[in-house]
């Protein structure tokens, strides 16, 4: 039927003034479906009246980018049924079938999805919610498919947990912590008073036991689920957001001494031109003074002491820490592999180190004390 003209002899499109009229609001307007969009089109294509065009049915084919059949099934349906039937809705010759899951079952099923799972169970499963549903009399019968197309309609996903940093709510010390380093990160570029952000997170060493397949046109790069341990190193990220620098430090441990020897550092190697170091950390234990006398002599203790303004971000609130952030880039970007060694390590990171530096990337921190009160209004304490 494609590959010539269909004959048109037996129905043939001729319409009226007022329906051509009709047809070319329709498509002005453009707010109808679009099947009924295209029907318009081509019986004005087809219209062989002389406002018409008369077109062939191959051409009509090729502009409207439509098949054969459909432009059979206009004409014939304009022939038989008349005018208004190619445009309305044809009616089902039998009725819809009702949904299972409509209104408060729909409802029913979200708040048994929500909540928490059978004993024995770490989560809602899509087995069981069918089992629990019919068990419940919530329906009379379900499946797994169903269960899944209706939760997918809310976004909702029992399989899944993220962890999740939980702030506590109308919580003074709270607030007072974040609007103490939301305003630190509002002050502008000083030299004599740079800003740094400190965190530190770890790395375990992992050996391929068999050497990795490479990739392929059409195959990704194949490595062995089995690996070998190889002990674990710690990594305490310097981050001067302001100044785009970085520096990543390397450790096999994570104590108050190792702490305090990154202090000094920042205070005495990189930011020794400095007047004071703006100090933004969270509320890890070895993050304090104490950590200084534990490393070093009284007196030299309290000189790096002095040497810092000190900021801490509020306990479950470490997202206000740019460094956290800087580590999550430098956790994508490099560390998410399979390392052996802390030579490749160290090697590794003062590569990405390096790029990140002579790019001057910097942080551009948007979020600030008005967007906290409007935002966050629930972590503030009601007066």
């Amino acid at each position: 039927m494609a590959a010539k003209d269909i004959s048109v002899k037996k129905y043939v499109v001729r319409l009226s003034g007022e329906e051509r009229e009709q047809l070319e609001g329709l498509i002005r307007k453009g707010k109808s479906a679009a099947q009924r969009l295209l029907k318009a089109r081509i019986l004005l294509k087809a219209d062989v009246s002389e406002a018409g065009e008369g077109w062939s049915d191959n051409r009509i084919i090729k502009a409207l980018e439509t098949s054969a059949s459909m432009v059979y099934r206009v004409r014939k349906q304009l022939v038989e049924e008349g005018f208004e039937a190619v445009l309305s809705r044809k009616q089902r010759a039998t009725p819809a079938v009702a949904r299972i899951f409509d209104g408060e079952k729909e409802a029913k099923l979200i708040a048994l999805a929500c909540s928490k799972p059978p004993k024995g169970r770490a989560r809602w499963t899509l087995r069981l919610l069918e089992k629990k549903v019919v068990e419940l009399q919530i329906v009379d019968r379900a499946s797994d498919s169903m269960i899944g197309r209706a939760l997918k309609k809310h976004s909702l996903q029992p399989h899944r947990q993220q962890c999740w940093v939980i702030p506590p709510k109308a919580n003074g010390a709270f607030v007072a912590a974040m609007e103490d380093v939301l305003a630190v990160y509002t002050r502008p570029r000083d030299p004599d008073y740079p800003l740094v952000c400190l965190d530190e997170t770890s790395k375990q060493f992992l050996a391929e036991t068999r050497l990795p397949i490479p990739m392929k046109r059409g195959r990704p790069a194949r490595c062995d689920y089995e690996y070998e341990r190889n002990g674990t190193a710690n990594i305490f990220m310097m981050f001067a957001p302001l100044e785009g620098w970085r520096h990543v430090k390397v450790t096999d441990r994570h104590t108050a001494v190792d702490y305090a020897h990154v202090l000094k550092e920042l205070a005495d190697r990189y930011f020794a031109n400095a007047k004071t170091v703006v100090l933004v950390q969270d509320n890890l234990n070895i993050h304090g003074k104490g950590s200084l006398y534990e490393a070093f002599p009284a007196a030299e203790a309290r000189r790096l002491v002095e040497r810092f303004e000190w900021h801490y971000t509020p306990k479950h609130g470490s997202w206000l820490d740019l460094a956290e952030s800087e580590l999550g880039v430098l956790t994508s970007q490099c560390l998410d592999r399979r390392i052996a060694d802390k030579q490749t390590l160290v090697e590794e990171i003062a590569a990405w180190e390096h790029d990140r530096n002579a790019n001057n990337t910097k942080a551009n921190w948007q979020f600030s004390t008005p967007n906290a009160r409007i935002k966050l209004k629930h972590l503030y304490p009601a007066i």
